[in-house]
């Protein structure tokens, strides 16, 4: 008995001995041969990271007014568990329906939420409605979700609120292609917020520490810390008070002529930093989604879109002849038509029967095709195209924004008859509205073609250093007195409202230069004359360049020119924002009826017409351009007889000093249409011929006879609001652009 006894403790005592021995074995084993593994496995269970999320940059006008920043956001969160336990599933879905504007159906999908095993769920987002909702609506489901509560004395309702962050753009569509959008995601979409994104979102910090099983941070904690990298701010160029007017007078426009499409674009021309860019149809980047599925509205068509110009690209064949002082203002040519070697078929003036033997300054006001066509063959085919290319228009402007599309100038060189169409701004030539904007650009800062663009400056919040932007001139294209020069007879266009093409962008008070055009559109090789493209571009002061504007309208559902649609648009926003940067007006006078003193103007006087009495012609004309005046020579003797109106008469909006020199036996008699009687008798009586007169109003014809051996001038007269054909001053086709024959 006792040896059994010993011998089952002797067993069981060996038992113990060898399952301590395995288990030191095993000890052994799991810390010397495996230490490391396993302590690697522990690190990974007393670890935890913390990340610091970065800041997104902000994106500001000039002036520091915010266009973009990221804003606090809140997504609505239901747990079905809680819900289903409370028993207010029905009263939940209600609520969120009313507040959000999503669907009961929906919505009771997501509080009835269960997991395959039919066990409710904790948490589901309510997307899309609840998801990263303002302060304002948060504030409305935390009024309900706890007015739930006290309703049903429970503490937890199942709904909440978890705060996350979103962009947000504070004035809407307000320069929404040049911005972009980023989604809900935070991804970002198209315009600066996608071409800048890297700079904008910065990088997450991160905060590596250890903690113990109920996440209390180790007192011996390693901790590894990166930190946060905010996203850089940046100023752009643009205004938000020009961008404004820009935006409200394309609005009114747009609703008038309902074009598929209107861009405009504003540029500070002595160094091309952009002032306002805007498209129609456009989007409110805080409601990307809403646009749905038209594109359109998403579309930059100011550096994206490639279009015929028409005769805003005269422009470029005028300061070439300028440039090559090939152009005499004073010399004649026959308008109407002209024939291009080895080709059968004429290119014609918008008024194919012309207006007779006319000056090259009036063939610039009337956009004369037949001008431009010779301006072409003075210069020859590899100045123009030298221009052409010299102006910047067979690439990319360079401008800071994303998509950016070239231009195409590639007429057959074998083919004279197009180069002679690209005077003109016909054929074989697409350009984007930037690339005008920087060619007329060039023309008013004295002959620089300059690099466009919109980033103002860049700072960087973590070292608060600021990285600013400087002009950048690509080439000198005309010397500064052939710029000058060119400005002035572009301002004629402007300043002649009987003559001039733009006459309705005319600004009282300021000296502006443009251009008008209207390029029929092409639709595989023919021209439709029902679809066009309507322009104004130029800008202002002439005498000292502040703002330069283009206004593209493509395809206006009514037959209008350039003149008609375009101009108008031009004049509304460059004389708001003339006044808003505060340049001063060319008014002569102002009168303070308290102090009774006269405040003069810092500029020139342009409504008092000069002394011209014994100077040359030359001199003369050169005088009047140099100061803005629409003017026209009378007689071909070189010096000055007599002027009308005389020295120091106060002008009337429109009105026209004449030249008169000696004349012979039979004297010149100026182009009098559109003038008021008065004006048209005072000059012929000067001019001593007979007069006759029929009708009341202003001229709208005028008959050359002879009456008992003398000069007899027939004037017919029409009130000023008779928009007759025959009226210059009211007609709609106002631009020399595409002949119906094109090549």
């Amino acid at each position: 008995m006792v040896k059994r006894i010993k011998l089952r403790t002797l067993f069981i005592g060996g038992c113990i001995t060898l399952f301590f021995l395995v288990l030191i074995a095993r000890v052994f084993w799991i810390q010397v041969m495996e230490g490391s593994e396993w302590q690697e496995k522990a690190a990974t269970l007393w670890a935890h990271t913390s990340t610091i999320k970065a800041e997104r940059g902000t994106i500001s006008d000039r002036n520091g007014s915010v266009l973009a920043s990221d804003v606090p956001a809140y997504t609505v969160v239901v747990n079905p568990a809680v819900i289903a336990e409370k028993g207010i599933g029905d009263e939940v879905v209600k609520g969120l329906h009313e507040l959000l504007g999503k669907p009961e159906d929906e919505l009771r999908k997501l509080v009835e939420a269960k997991d395959e095993n039919g066990k409710y769920l904790k948490n589901r987002e309510v997307r899309n409605e609840g998801w990263k909702i303002d302060q304002e609506l948060a504030d409305k489901v935390k009024e309900f979700y706890v007015a739930l509560g006290k309703e049903h004395k429970i503490q937890e309702t199942g709904i909440g609120l978890v705060r996350e962050q979103k962009r947000y753009y504070p004035k809407g569509s307000l320069a929404a292609h040049i911005l972009g959008y980023t989604d809900r995601d935070g991804k970002a979409i198209m315009g600066l917020e996608k071409s800048l994104d890297e700079q904008l979102k910065g990088a997450d910090g991160k905060l590596l520490y250890q903690s113990d099983g109920q996440g209390v941070k180790l007192p011996d904690s390693k901790d590894t810390y990166k930190p946060v990298v905010n996203g850089s701010n940046f100023k752009l160029t643009i205004d938000s008070t020009i961008q404004q007017y820009i935006q409200a007078a394309m609005e009114k426009a747009y609703a008038q002529y309902k074009p598929k499409s209107m861009s405009v674009i504003a540029a500070d021309p002595n160094t091309m930093e952009i002032l306002g860019m805007a498209n129609m149809p456009t989007f409110d980047p805080n409601k990307y989604m809403d646009t749905g599925a038209d594109a359109a509205g998403f579309y930059n068509h100011a550096i994206k879109s490639t279009y015929e110009p028409g005769s805003t690209f005269k422009i470029v064949t005028l300061a070439a002849a300028v440039e090559e002082k090939l152009f005499d203002p004073v010399a004649t040519f026959l308008s109407g038509s002209i024939r291009i070697k080895g080709y059968s078929k004429a290119l014609h003036d918008i008024n194919r029967a012309g207006w007779g033997q006319i000056s090259f300054l009036e063939g610039v006001k009337r956009s004369s095709n037949v001008l431009f066509v010779k301006l072409y063959e003075m210069l020859g085919q590899d100045r123009l195209l030298q221009y052409i290319d010299d102006f910047g228009f067979n690439g990319k402007t360079g401008i800071d924004l994303p998509g950016e599309a070239s231009g195409v100038v590639n007429p057959n060189l074998g083919r004279p008859i197009e180069i002679a169409t690209l005077a003109y701004g016909h054929g074989k030539v697409l350009v984007t509205p930037l690339q005008q904007l920087v060619a007329v650009s060039a023309i008013a800062n004295g002959g620089k073609l300059m690099t466009p663009y919109v980033v103002k400056e860049v700072t960087d919040p973590n070292t608060g250093d600021t990285k600013v932007t400087q002009p950048s001139v690509v080439r000198q294209v005309i010397d500064e007195a052939s710029a000058k020069k060119t400005g002035e007879y572009l301002e004629q266009v402007v300043a002649d409202q009987v003559k001039g093409t733009g006459r309705n962008a005319h600004i009282e008070g300021y000296r502006v230069a443009g251009k008008t055009g209207t390029a029929i559109k092409v639709e595989g090789k023919d021209y439709v004359k029902s679809k066009v493209l309507v322009s104004f571009i130029g800008y202002a002061p002439v005498n000292d360049p502040k703002i330069a504007v283009i206004v593209i309208i493509d395809e206006p559902n009514v037959e209008v020119g350039g003149g008609k649609a375009a101009a108008p648009v031009f004049k509304e926003i460059v004389s708001q924002s003339l006044q808003y940067m505060g340049v001063p007006k060319l008014a002569t006078e102002t009168s303070d009826k308290d102090s009774k003193k006269t405040v003069e103007s810092e500029a020139p006087v342009l409504r008092t017409t000069p002394d011209l009495m014994g100077k040359t012609m030359k001199e003369a004309r050169e005088t009047l351009l140099d100061q803005g005046f629409d003017f026209e020579v009378v007689g071909a003797e070189a010096s000055v007889e007599t002027q009308y109106p005389e020295a120091g008469t106060k002008l009337t909006q429109g009105q026209r000093i004449y030249l008169l020199s000696k004349q012979g036996d039979k004297p010149t008699i100026p182009n009098l249409k559109g003038e008021s009687l008065r004006d048209a008798l005072e000059i012929l009586t000067l001019l001593k011929v007979e007069i006759a007169v029929e009708g009341e109003g202003y001229v709208s014809e005028q008959i050359e006879g002879t009456k008992n051996g003398k000069t007899l001038v027939t004037l017919k007269l029409k009130p000023l609001n008779d928009k007759s054909e025959e009226d210059p001053a009211t007609s709609t086709a106002d631009e020399g652009t595409e002949s119906e024959s094109g090549p």
